[in-house]
C-alpha cells in the first residue's frame, strides 16, 4: 500500500471519530439542557403590574378605584396524593373558597388555576401558605410521560388583572361612565368607556410596570441583595372632582323625591360656580351601578345632559333680548304693542298664555311674551342674530369634560332672515340645544357678561405632584353693563314672573322659566319639557343653577315649568343654604 492510500484512511477514521465524537457531545448537551429545564431556575422575575388611578371627590372621598386581582394556579401532578385532603383544607381557609370547588378544580391533570379572582389580602395569606405547604412537603417530583424527573413545583399566587370598584354605587352616575376590561394576555386591565372615566382615560391609565429580578431560594422567593434588579411601578394619576360627596347625594336625593312627586320621566340639574365654572354638582334621576351594568341599565349610560338635544322654548327670551341690548335695538322701557296675545307674522299665529294689549319691553321678559319678543327679534339682522347665538356657544360643545358632548342645532344665516325663523328661535323653537350650553349660557348672566367652560375635574394628582385642570381663557359674550342690565331683569322675572316660587329672603335670585313641547317624527305631542336657569347669590358667593325636568305629568298642570322645575330649583337652593355655600343677607337686592 503506497504512502499516499495510508494517510488518506488515517484522514478518514479521523475525520470518522471526529463527527461521532461531535455528535455524542451534542447529544450531551441536548440531554442536559433538556433536563436542566426541569431543574428550579436560579434567578426569577417578578412583575408589579401598575394599576389604573382612583377618582376622589372634593371632599376626598374614593368613588372609584382599581384593585389588583390575582390567580392562584398549582400543577396537580406535583402534589402528593396522600397530602390532598391536606392542601384542599388549607387552601380553603386561607382563601375562603369552598373545599367541594377547590377539589372540582384539582381534578383536571397539569396546572390548574384555582381561582382567577383573589383579592389583595388573600393574595398574602396564599403567598405565606406557599411557603408552609413546601415546608410541610405536600409538593413532590414526579416523572412526566417522557420519564422525565420535574422537580418539585408550589403553589404560585400571579397577577391576573384589576377590578374598578365604584364604592358609593349609582351616586355619581351616569356622569363618572364606567370601564370595560381588555386582557393583554397577561393581565386584564380597565379601559374608561363613558364619562369622567372615558374623558380622563389617559391620566387615569397606569404608566409603568414595575419589576423585582433576582436569585431565588428554595421555596421559589427571589432573595433581595446587592446584585437584585429593581424597577418602581408608576400607576395612573389620581383625579380629583370639583364635586363634593355630600351635596352630590343630597342633590340626587333631592331630584329622586321631586320625580315622583312630578311623574317625570327624568329630572338633571347642575350647580355651577359662576366665575370659575366649576361644576359643584351635577345630577339625574336617570342613573346605574357601574359594578353591575344589567340590559335594563343601557338607556341610563347616555347622559342627558350633554347628549340629550331638545328645543328650550321660552329660556330662549333672555338669550334673544341680550342680543337685542348688545346691539342696542332695544330700550328696556319701551312700551311694546302685544296686540291682546295674539299675533299674525305671515300664515303664522303667535299666541301668549297671558294676553297683554302693552307691556314694557323688559316686562316680555318677566312675564314669557311669546308675541313681544317675535316682534322684538325682527330687529335683529340676521347675521347679529345668528353670530350672537354662536358667541353665547350653542351648535358648538361647550367643552365640558365629559364624552360624546352634542353640539346642537341653530338655523343657518339664510334662514334667519325670514321674520318666522327669526321669532320662533326667539323663544325657543327651530333650534337644537343641550342642558349643558344653556347652563353655560346663562351664566354669561351672572359672570359679567363672560362665557366660562364647565369642569368636573379640578386636578391630577400624579407622582406626588399636583397638576390643576385649568378651564382656559374666558370669553366676552356681552358687554359688563349689558349683562348687569340681564341679571336685574331675570332678578324682576323672579319677583314678578313665574318664578316667584324661588323667592328667598336675604338672596339674590334671579332667572327664567321654559315650558316646551316636545316634537315626535314632525308633530308636536301632549308632553312638555319644564326647565328653570338662573342663579342664587350671596354677597361673596354667585352660582349658576340649572333645572330640566323632562316629561313631567300633565295633570293639573304640573308640566309648566312654575310647578315643576321652579320647585326644583328652589330646593336646590335650600339644599346650598344648608350646607353653608350660600349665606342670607337683610340687605341683598
Amino acid at each position: 500500500m503506497s504512502e499516499y492510500h495510508k494517510k488518506s484512511k488515517i484522514v478518514v477514521i479521523f475525520l470518522l471519530l471526529s463527527v461521532s465524537l461531535s455528535i455524542l457531545v451534542l447529544r450531551f448537551v441536548y440531554i442536559n439542557l433538556k433536563e436542566a429545564e426541569n431543574f428550579p431556575k436560579l434567578y426569577k422575575k417578578e412583575t408589579n403590574t401598575a394599576i389604573r388611578g382612583s377618582i376622589k371627590s372634593a371632599d376626598d372621598f374614593t368613588i372609584s378605584n382599581s384593585k389588583k386581582l390575582y390567580k392562584a394556579v398549582v400543577n396537580t401532578y406535583t402534589i402528593d396524593p396522600d397530602k390532598t385532603d391536606l392542601f384542599v383544607k388549607l387552601f380553603s381557609i386561607y382563601s375562603g373558597i369552598d373545599p367541594k370547588i377547590i377539589k372540582r378544580k384539582l381534578s383536571k391533570r397539569g396546572r390548574v388555576v384555582i381561582s382567577y379572582k383573589i383579592d389583595s389580602k388573600n393574595a398574602v395569606y396564599l403567598k405565606e401558605l406557599a411557603k408552609k405547604l413546601y415546608y410541610l412537603k405536600v409538593f413532590r417530583e414526579y416523572e412526566d410521560k417522557k420519564r422525565h424527573v420535574i422537580y418539585r413545583e408550589g403553589l404560585d399566587i400571579l397577577e391576573s388583572g384589576e377590578n374598578r370598584e365604584y364604592r358609593y354605587k349609582d351616586l355619581f352616575t351616569p356622569f363618572i361612565g364606567y370601564v370595560n376590561k381588555h386582557d393583554d394576555g397577561y393581565f386584564t386591565r380597565n379601559i374608561g368607556i363613558k364619562g369622567i372615566e372615558k374623558y380622563y382615560e389617559e391620566y387615569l391609565k397606569p404608566i409603568q410596570n414595575g419589576f423585582l429580578y433576582g436569585k431565588r431560594d428554595v421555596v421559589n422567593n427571589i432573595i433581595f441583595n446587592r446584585s437584585s434588579k429593581v424597577r418602581a411601578r408608576i400607576d395612573g394619576g389620581d383625579l380629583y372632582l370639583n364635586i363634593s360627596l355630600k351635596l352630590q347625594k343630597s342633590l340626587e336625593h333631592i331630584l329622586d323625591n321631586m320625580k315622583k312627586e312630578l311623574g317625570a320621566k327624568e329630572i338633571v340639574a347642575a350647580v355651577m360656580d359662576s366665575k370659575s365654572g366649576r361644576i359643584l354638582s351635577i345630577a339625574t334621576t336617570k342613573r346605574f351601578d357601574p359594578n353591575h351594568i344589567t340590559k335594563k341599565d343601557y338607556s341610563a349610560l347616555n347622559i342627558t345632559a350633554d347628549e340629550y338635544l331638545y328645543e328650550p322654548g321660552s329660556v330662549m327670551k333672555p338669550i334673544a333680548f341680550s342680543l337685542l341690548l348688545k346691539e342696542n335695538k332695544v330700550n328696556p322701557l319701551e312700551m311694546i304693542e302685544l296686540f291682546n296675545g295674539v299675533y299674525k307674522l305671515k300664515n303664522y299665529v303667535i299666541r301668549d298664555d297671558h294676553r297683554f294689549k302693552k307691556l314694557s319691553a323688559e316686562d316680555v321678559i318677566v312675564h314669557s311674551s311669546n308675541v313681544g319678543i317675535s316682534i322684538l327679534s325682527q330687529r335683529l339682522k340676521a347675521i347679529d342674530f345668528f353670530q350672537g347665538l354662536i358667541d353665547f356657544g350653542f351648535s358648538k360643545r361647550t367643552g365640558i369634560d365629559l364624552f360624546y358632548e352634542k353640539s346642537g342645532r341653530i338655523p343657518s344665516v339664510l334662514k334667519m332672515q325670514d321674520e318666522v325663523y327669526k321669532a320662533t328661535v326667539a323663544y325657543g323653537y327651530g333650534l337644537e340645544v343641550t342642558f349643558v350650553q344653556l347652563l353655560k349660557a346663562y351664566n354669561v348672566f351672572n359672570n359679567d357678561g363672560l362665557a366660562v367652560r364647565p369642569l368636573i375635574g379640578n386636578r391630577i394628582v400624579f407622582n406626588n405632584k399636583t397638576f390643576p385642570i385649568s378651564s382656559g381663557e374666558r370669553k366676552r359674550v356681552l358687554p359688563r353693563d349689558v349683562a348687569e342690565k340681564m341679571k336685574n331683569i331675570l332678578i324682576k322675572t323672579v319677583k314678578e314672573g313665574t318664578g316667584k316660587a324661588t323667592i328667598i329672603e336675604g338672596l339674590e335670585i334671579g332667572g327664567k322659566t321654559g315650558t316646551a313641547h316636545i316634537a315626535s317624527y314632525g308633530k308636536y305631542k301632549e308632553k312638555y319639557n319644564s326647565s328653570f336657569f338662573g342663579f342664587a347669590n350671596d354677597k361673596k358667593h354667585r352660582f349658576t343653577i340649572g333645572v330640566l325636568v323632562i316629561e313631567p305629568k300633565t295633570e293639573n298642570y304640573t308640566y309648566f315649568a312654575s310647578k315643576s322645575a321652579v320647585l326644583v330649583f328652589r330646593k336646590i337652593v335650600e339644599e346650598l343654604l344648608d350646607e353653608g355655600m350660600l349665606v342670607k343677607s337683610s340687605d341683598s337686592k
